[in-house]
């Protein structure tokens, strides 16, 4: 296999304004079959005056359902995943510096399903030290460890596991799992909160995850 190196550029979404009334700045992560554009409107019910939400565009973009009609998206596959990874890292740390937040101090992290995983890699290999991390319904990487997390400051960074107890993708087994990995990889610091339904995003539960007190 051989490879080559060059220059790219992607979108990115965002809702309403950062100014000096902006109290949480969010950086929220899709699930496979997103498009950034769509999945902002998960979040409409924020107070606009209060929150400020970046949505990243997941790269490798698809037909569903193979009608040629309707895109989405995903973050990377198990084919060539080190070297998207880094694509992904480095399009992440494009996307912050343009928006200037690199050391915001009121960041929120959001990932959704396959969103998860994208995150925590890269708030993992970046050090990202944000006020709530939120991870709603995927799991994390086996390839992070407990290790990859001790730099985060539990006293300023309240972090949140929330799921569907009806989700599909959750076998009683592999819940059981993702709890174990959550409390050891996050000290016995995480919340872990359910609600009533499956893989899907609750738009009523986002708002009451972060106090913007």
């Amino acid at each position: 296999m051989k490879r080559v190196s060059y220059n790219t550029s992607n979108s990115y979404e965002t809702m309403f304004e950062n100014n000096n009334t902006t109290k949480s700045i969010w950086l929220v992560f899709h699930g496979i079959g997103y498009l950034s554009k769509y999945f902002l409107k998960y979040f409409e019910n924020l107070n606009p005056l209060e929150n400020y939400v970046i949505a990243p565009q997941a790269p490798s973009k698809y037909y569903l359902k193979n009608e040629y009609k309707y895109v989405g998206a995903s973050w990377l596959t198990k084919i060539d995943t080190k070297d998207e990874l880094q694509n992904n890292f480095a399009y992440l740390d494009a996307v912050v510096e343009n928006e200037g937040i690199i050391n915001s101090k009121n960041l929120v992290l959001f990932g959704f399903s396959q969103g998860v995983s994208i995150l925590t890699r890269w708030m993992a290999m970046r050090q990202i030290q944000p006020k709530n991390i939120i991870l709603y319904a995927g799991g994390i990487p086996n390839e992070l460890t407990k290790e990859n997390f001790e730099y985060l400051n539990f006293e300023d960074t309240k972090v949140t596991f929330i799921y569907g107890n009806s989700d599909f993708f959750l076998t009683e087994k592999r819940l059981e799992t993702e709890k174990k990995k959550i409390e050891s990889l996050f000290q016995n610091k995480a919340e872990i909160l359910s609600f009533e339904g499956g893989h899907e995003m609750k738009p009523n539960l986002i708002a009451e995850l972060v106090s913007n007190k």
